[in-house]
């Protein structure tokens, strides 16, 4: 039997205590903000100069196309022609694209490092001037392909330049012994300067190695990766860090050295191990409010710590945290959207590719969430690879907002000085597409996504949007 319920309420929306209002109510008073905000836009638009309103349309139109799934499929080479002997005592079971990738005598070999007749030549005028072109060898204004691997960008607002530094690998690879991994003699830091991030010009070597001291962190035979530099206003020191090594990778320590000018020279100071533990893979990171932050993987990059540098940046306090605690996370590339902190990281496979991962927290020393790979675009084993490269900076174009440039390095085992650069953009919108690790539900940051293209650009003059 059913009982009607004689106190039943109206259909309304409560809208504070004591008062109520009707869904039309609600629905004019909708409508009103619409028209009022459609209004604020008109008369905006309408005083807004010519040319700003024309660069903010372009604006949005060109990252809606930049935003487009570019897909990218590679057909893999038909098999290599075995004997039937070869073939009966050992099946041989198909090859993977990653595999195709690391072998020096792949048929492939010219998808993944086209050769120096596609070379991005700021010398040369075409309709292909300002466009990158993930993958391709890259020159400088010289003619040169660019030595500035594993690297970052400063921007100098005291000259308005931007600064490339990295690992200047122009030497013949080899194996230190038979186990070891492919390598390079350390010849120093490059550093290449630019107007428009696509023009770059070489400065030279701003910290070489040594030749001859064999104790010194410096010595050809050691390591050094992954160079970082930033600008300390206090000081006006030029500070750069870097991952120091031994040839076994044991001393697993940081050095440092500063300048007068961000084209060096840079004086080497020392090296440490940061809060006493190991340090590898390595980036620095600048805040808002001028303090700096170490990221270093470490614990056999099981785990990564962050902490703040003092004021003058030469060296760690003794404030740390341990995160991505058991992930096995690398090569650390840290930037910042609307207060929230987001980084992006590798997996552990040598010089293999892997998949990236995205990670983001409220305050900068954690809790860290993962929220998924950023990648978008290529195809499956693309995504899966990072795009056949691992994770090095992320630059900021505060003029482009929400907007960044993802910095990776295509790696090439077999020639080093011949890895290439994969530049892509990469923007903080939309929601994230995994849930956080310690809370229940979706987080209220937004999503990191990296889209591939085989070419692109930044908008036209995009250095004039504000």
């Amino acid at each position: 039997m059913r009982f009607k319920n004689k106190s039943r309420n109206p259909t309304t929306i409560r809208c504070y205590p004591g008062r109520r209002c009707s869904f039309s109510v609600l629905l004019w008073s909708l409508v009103g903000c619409l028209l009022l905000l459609n209004l604020y836009c008109l008369i905006f638009e309408k005083n807004a100069p010519h040319g700003d309103a024309h660069l903010r349309i372009n604006q949005h139109q060109h990252f809606r196309e930049l935003e487009e799934v570019e897909e990218d499929n590679i057909q893999m080479p038909p098999p290599r022609k075995r004997s039937a002997r070869a073939a009966k005592r050992k099946p041989k079971r198909p090859t993977t694209l990653i595999e195709e990738f690391l072998d020096e005598s792949s048929q492939l070999r010219h998808v993944f490092f086209p050769g120096q007749g596609t070379a991005i030549d700021p010398r040369r005028s075409s309709n292909d001037t300002y466009y990158y072109y993930p993958g391709r060898m890259w020159l400088d204004t010289e003619g040169n392909p660019i030595q500035a691997h594993g690297g970052g960008i400063l921007h100098d607002h005291r000259t308005k330049m931007y600064y490339w530094y990295g690992e200047y690998k122009d030497g013949p690879t080899y194996h230190a012994h038979k186990n070891g991994a492919a390598r390079v003699d350390v010849i120093g830091v490059g550093c290449y300067s630019s107007k428009d991030l696509w023009t770059w010009k070489n400065e030279g070597i701003v910290l070489a190695a040594e030749e001859h001291n064999e104790t010194h962190d410096l010595y050809k035979l050691n390591v050094l990766e992954r160079p970082k530099v930033i600008y300390n206003e206090k000081t006006g020191k030029y500070v750069m860090w870097m991952h120091i090594d031994d040839t076994n990778y044991t001393k697993a320590s940081t050095g440092v050295a500063i300048s007068d000018l961000p084209t060096g020279p840079f004086n080497y100071l020392y090296s440490k191990r940061p809060h006493g533990y190991e340090s590898r893979d390595m980036t620095l990171f600048k805040d808002d409010d001028g303090v700096a932050y170490l990221v270093y993987s470490s614990e056999d990059n099981s785990e990564l710590h962050i902490g703040p540098l003092n004021e003058d940046y030469m060296d760690v306090t003794q404030s740390m945290r341990r995160i991505l605690v058991g992930q096995h996370r690398e090569a650390p590339a840290l930037f910042k959207h609307e207060g929230t902190y987001y980084m992006i990281t590798s997996g552990c496979t040598g010089w293999a590719p892997n998949e990236a991962l995205a990670h983001a927290a409220e305050t900068i020393m954690g809790p860290w969430e993962t929220i998924g790979n950023p990648c978008i675009g290529g195809n499956k084993v693309f995504r899966e690879t990072t795009f056949f490269a691992q994770s090095t900076f992320v630059l900021p174009l505060p003029e482009l907002h929400g907007s960044f440039i993802f910095m990776a390095d295509r790696w090439n085992p077999a020639d080093l000085k011949d890895s290439r650069y994969v530049w892509l953009p990469l923007r903080v919108s939309g929601p994230v597409d995994q849930p956080l690790e310690y809370n229940f539900g979706f987080p209220l940051w937004s999503r990191v996504s990296v889209y591939w293209h085989k070419r692109w650009r930044l908008p036209y003059r995009w250095q004039e949007i504000e």
